[in-house]
């Protein structure tokens, strides 16, 4: 799911509109939505099938730039440091957080970023590299790989994507309608709030303020919408 969500959040490519997109890349993933259902009580395999629309790359192209624009003050903000009470100070502390849970697992910045590291799709790659570090940490049965792990996702859920998440995806699914973005919206609401119940963090509200806007110098980071992170071997 975390997977499904980076690719989808990032600037549409044809492999947007084949794995996502389409009745067979929707089904696919459906398929695994299935298992989570069974697990934890979800209705993640509907919501992943409204995803099925048959967009192609141009239809996906234009609602991209028409929901989330060309700058961070889109009509849906995909940025988490546009949320929140209005502060000089919190959007910079909160940018400095991130990038402190990044170094601790080794990913580094990419020479050629064009993207902040507060991006929607940039928190669901990371929590995409915590899940595969969770699921080794299950096949070798290591304890204390897996407490490590999860105690990192609930503390990131709590911080950062599970606080502002829930109302991204309500906002976007409302300004998408019966839109492909509107239903990738309703998917990450029901991913992030799925995730914060599985590990005891309880999720943001469904509604957040927009910051008032502010000179935009924050640094950039995380690589372009099509290459979020780069992590070492």
């Amino acid at each position: 799911m975390w997977e499904a969500l980076a690719l989808g959040f990032r600037l549409p490519t044809e492999e947007t509109a084949a794995r996502l997109a389409s009745p067979d890349g929707a089904g696919a993933l459906a398929a695994a939505a299935a298992l989570l259902d069974v697990d934890q009580k979800t209705d993640l395999t509907a919501r992943v099938l409204r995803l099925a629309r048959r967009d192609g790359l141009d239809d996906l192209e234009d609602s991209f730039r028409r929901l989330f624009g060309h700058t961070a003050r889109g009509t849906v903000p995909p940025y988490e440091t546009e949320y929140g009470e209005d502060s000089l100070f919190l959007p910079a502390q909160e940018m400095g957080d991130l990038a402190a849970f990044y170094r601790a697992f080794g990913l580094t910045l990419n020479a050629a970023a064009h993207e902040r590291l507060d991006h929607i799709a940039c928190q669901c790659e990371f929590l995409l590299i915590l899940a595969r570090k969770e699921a080794y940490a299950l096949e070798r049965d290591d304890a204390a790989m897996l407490e490590a792990t999860r105690g990192a996702v609930r503390l990131f859920l709590s911080d950062h994507l599970g606080r502002w998440a829930p109302a991204f995806g309500r906002k976007l699914a409302r300004e998408d309608g019966n839109g492909f973005y509107g239903a990738l919206g309703d998917l990450c609401h029901a991913v992030v709030v799925a995730e914060c119940a599985r590990l005891g963090v309880a999720a943001g509200p469904e509604l957040l303020r927009l910051r008032s806007p502010l000179p935009d110098d924050t640094p950039m980071a995380c690589g372009p919408a099509t290459e979020p992170a780069e992590v070492p071997p």
